[in-house]
C-alpha cells in the first residue's frame, strides 16, 4: 500500500491518526504505538509518521512543550519525572531540553513549595525527623531534585 495511491483502507488508518493527534499533542512513539496496536505493517508505519509530520499533525517539540509545561502546571511534576517520562516516549534529548524552556525557574520553586507546604500539614506524623523525612520522600517522588527540595524544606517551619 503506497501513500499518495488512492487505499481506502490508508485513508482510513490516516483519518483516524489526524483525530488521534488532534486531540492532543502527541509524540512519534504514541503514534508508532497506536499502529502497532491496529497491527499495521512496519514499512507503512514510516511513511504515515513522515505523512503527519509534513501536515504537521506530528510534531516533537511542540510536544515536548505541551507535555512538560502541562505535567508541571496541572501535576506539580518537577523536572526529573517530566525528564524520565519523556524518555520513555523517546522523545530526544535535545527536544526535551526544549520542552523544559516552558517551565520558569522561579515558578517551579514556588510550587514545590506550595505542595511540600501543604503536604506538610496533611502528614500526621508528629516526629520532626520522620516529618522532615516524608516530606523530602514526597518532593522526590514527584519528581524534585534533591538539593532543591532539602533547600525549600531548610526555609519551612516543620513542627
Amino acid at each position: 500500500m503506497e501513500l499518495g495511491t488512492r487505499n481506502p483502507e490508508h485513508d482510513h488508518i490516516l483519518a483516524k491518526l489526524r483525530q488521534f493527534c488532534a486531540f492532543q499533542e502527541r509524540c512519534i512513539h504514541d503514534v508508532e504505538e497506536k499502529l502497532k496496536e491496529w497491527k499495521v505493517g512496519h514499512k507503512h508505519v514510516e511513511k504515515i509518521i513522515e505523512q503527519l509530520i509534513k501536515e504537521d499533525y506530528l510534531n516533537e517539540e511542540r510536544f515536548a512543550r505541551s507535555f512538560a509545561g502541562g505535567k508541571f502546571r496541572i501535576n506539580h511534576w518537577g523536572k526529573t519525572k517530566i525528564i524520565y517520562e519523556l524518555e520513555k516516549r523517546q522523545v530526544p534529548d535535545l527536544i526535551i531540553q526544549i520542552g523544559l524552556e516552558e517551565i520558569d525557574e522561579e515558578e517551579y520553586t514556588e510550587t514545590l513549595k506550595e505542595i511540600m507546604e501543604r503536604k506538610n500539614r496533611e502528614i500526621r506524623e508528629t516526629d520532626p525527623i520522620k516529618r522532615k523525612q516524608k516530606l523530602i520522600a514526597f518532593g522526590i517522588q514527584k519528581g524534585y531534585h534533591y538539593g532543591l527540595v532539602r533547600q525549600v524544606l531548610t526555609g519551612m517551619k516543620i513542627e
